[in-house]
C-alpha cells in the first residue's frame, strides 16, 4: 500500500496528509505555459495549509539560453535553487511533499518537483497524490494567508548520475530504452505547439506521461504501472525525455512506482535536442 515516506514511496494521499500536516513541509507548483502569473495567482487564491509557492520558470528553471541550448527549461542551478528552499523554511531533515491540480492538466509539475530534489540529494519527499482536488475531496481547508517561515540549511548534494545530455542519448546502446514523454501527435510530428521541429529522437518509443494517471488525476497503482511499461522489461537503462523536461517527471515517478531501476532524465529533452539543427528527427511512429 502507498502510504507516504513509511514505505519510501513517491506518493502520500489527502487522507494521510491531514494527520501530519504539522510536521510536513508542502510546496504548491501550480503552473500555466504562457501565464506567468498563473501559479502564483492561484496559489494567493487557496492554498494548502501552510505551503510555500514556488515557480518553475522563476525557482525551478534557469534562464533560458540565446542558442536554446539546454531547452525551454534548463535544470535550476542548484545552489540557487538550495537557497530559495532554505529561505523558505526547507531544510535537511524536512519532509517535503509537493502537489499541484490534476484537474486543470497540470498533474505532472509535482511530479517534476520531486525528481528536483531527489537530483538535489534529498530523498525524503514525495507528491501529494490527486494534488489539490483530492486535498479538498478528502475535507481538507484551504488558506489564503501566507505562514511566515524561518530560514533552514538545506545542502545541494546533486546527482549527476541521474541526468543524461544530449551526446549520450545520441550514443546510447542498444541494451537503453529511450521513451518520449509527450502527447502521441507531438511524438509522431504531426503538430508541434511549442518547439520549432517537430517529431521525435530516432529511436525512441512513445508513452504519454498523462496514462499514468487515472481519470481523477491520481497515479495509477504499481501494478496498472508494471503493466504500463511491461516494454522495458529487458532494458538494462531508460531514458526519459519529453518536450522540456518537465512532463517527463510523470513518467519518472511511474516508473518509479512500478519499480523500474536505472532511469535518467533527458533534463533538456526534445527542445534541447533541437537547438542544434544537425541533430537527426525522425516522423511518424516506430516499433516497439
Amino acid at each position: 500500500m502507498m502510504f507516504g515516506m513509511e514505505n519510501n514511496s513517491p506518493l502520500v494521499f489527502a487522507a494521510w496528509l491531514l494527520e501530519h500536516l504539522d510536521w510536513v513541509k508542502l510546496v504548491d507548483v501550480r503552473f500555466a505555459l504562457g501565464k506567468p502569473d498563473f501559479g502564483l495567482e492561484a496559489y494567493q487564491a487557496g492554498h494548502l495549509p501552510g505551503a510555500v509557492f514556488l515557480d518553475l520558470e522563476l525557482d525551478l528553471s534557469s534562464p533560458v539560453r540565446d542558442d536554446r541550448v539546454g531547452g525551454r527549461h534548463p535544470l535550476p542551478n542548484p545552489e540557487k535553487l538550495a537557497q530559495k528552499l532554505s529561505s523558505l523554511g526547507i531544510g535537511d531533515p524536512g519532509f517535503v511533499v509537493f502537489y499541484d491540480d490534476p484537474s486543470s492538466g497540470q498533474g505532472f509539475y509535482a511530479a517534476h518537483g520531486w525528481w528536483l530534489l531527489r537530483w538535489l540529494g534529498h530523498d525524503k519527499v514525495a507528491v501529494l497524490d490527486g494534488g489539490l482536488p483530492a486535498w479538498l475531496a478528502a475535507g481538507g481547508k484551504l488558506e489564503t494567508v501566507t505562514t511566515p517561515t524561518s530560514s533552514e540549511a538545506f545542502t545541494a548534494r546533486v546527482r549527476p548520475e541521474m541526468v543524461v545530455d544530449a551526446d549520450q542519448v545520441a550514443s546510447r546502446n542498444s541494451s537503453t530504452t529511450l521513451l518520449d514523454s509527450r502527447a502521441a501527435p507531438r511524438y509522431r510530428g504531426d503538430i508541434e505547439p511549442l518547439d520549432w521541429k517537430a517529431g521525435h529522437i530516432p529511436g525512441a518509443i512513445n508513452m504519454d506521461w498523462a496514462d499514468g494517471l487515472d481519470s481523477t488525476g491520481k497515479f495509477k497503482t504499481p501494478l496498472e504501472q508494471q503493466e504500463r511499461f511491461f516494454k522495458l522489461e529487458d532494458s538494462e537503462e531508460v531514458l526519459v525525455y519529453c518536450g522540456s523536461g518537465v512532463s517527463a517527471g510523470a513518467n519518472m515517478l511511474a516508473l518509479e512506482l512500478a519499480g523500474v531501476k536505472n532511469t535518467k532524465l533527458y533534463a533538456g529533452s526534445w527542445s534541447d535536442w533541437v537547438s542544434n539543427a544537425d541533430r537527426p528527427v525522425t516522423l511518424g511512429s516506430e516499433a516497439g
